[in-house]
């Protein structure tokens, strides 16, 4: 059963049914029925609101098999929709490394993931993301293996995570960064964001200005749940 109204604080979209109307004509009819039981299960948790909006989920399916992803990294895990997501995409033989701290949220969804049949394609690494990355990058084979990353975590580190995963994707494949318009509240006067907000507005500016200036990447910015960075590795 879909829910009786989407979660405006997810999508960017200035009307309640201009979002609903994206949902329940091209969204909702068309998501397999293992994400609509993921989804259904996150709807009662405390932190809801960060899981992967369902139409940006659909931006990254298509990415995905746009540059036919094989092997996939994801940081910031949740529940595990985008994880289903991509494990749903990928080839059966396909691999995504996926880290996060908290293994409680992900037990949440694991249950539908095995029901699935597709957990034999994840590897869950429960650390902080920084020390993870850096202890697969001590290991050249992992340098230029990846095909798609996506990272959906704490604002504060992701400059730091672009570094590391510059090194991880292989050129002309796919790194997406969830919530780069933060709400919107990038574009509001710090003296009018609500202080919950203000760590990850400043994080995003710096982090918005440093993609834009990278010439190692390709990128656009794309208003679908809290707005998804799109970037392609030129080089």
């Amino acid at each position: 059963m879909e829910p009786e109204k989407p979660n405006e604080s997810q999508g960017l979209l200035q009307t309640h049914d201009l979002y609903k109307y994206i949902l329940e004509t091209s969204v909702y009819p068309l998501e397999p029925e293992p994400l609509k039981e993921i989804r259904a299960l996150t709807a009662s948790h405390p932190w809801a609101v960060i899981s992967t909006a369902p139409d940006a989920g659909q931006m990254i399916e298509i990415l995905l098999k746009l540059v036919g992803a094989k092997k996939t990294l994801e940081i910031g895990v949740f529940t595990g929709y985008s994880l289903l997501l991509t494990a749903l995409t990928i080839p059966d033989d396909g691999k995504i490394v996926a880290i996060d701290m908290d293994r409680e949220s992900y037990d949440i969804g694991r249950p539908v993931i095995e029901n699935a049949k597709v957990d034999h394609k994840i590897d869950f690494i429960e650390s902080k993301a920084l020390q993870a990355l850096d202890k697969m990058l001590e290991n050249p084979a992992n340098e230029e293996s990846f095909d798609f990353a996506f990272v959906d975590a704490d604002k504060i580190n992701y400059i730091h995570y672009h570094e590391r995963i510059m090194k991880l994707v292989k050129v002309n494949r796919i790194v997406v960064y969830d919530n780069t318009l933060w709400s919107g509240t990038i574009a509001q006067p710090e003296s009018s964001v609500n202080d919950y907000f203000k760590e990850g507005r400043i994080s995003m500016i710096k982090l918005n200005k440093s993609l834009a200036a990278d010439p190692r990447i390709d990128i656009s910015m794309a208003p679908l749940g809290d707005d998804l960075t799109i970037c392609r590795r030129v080089y």
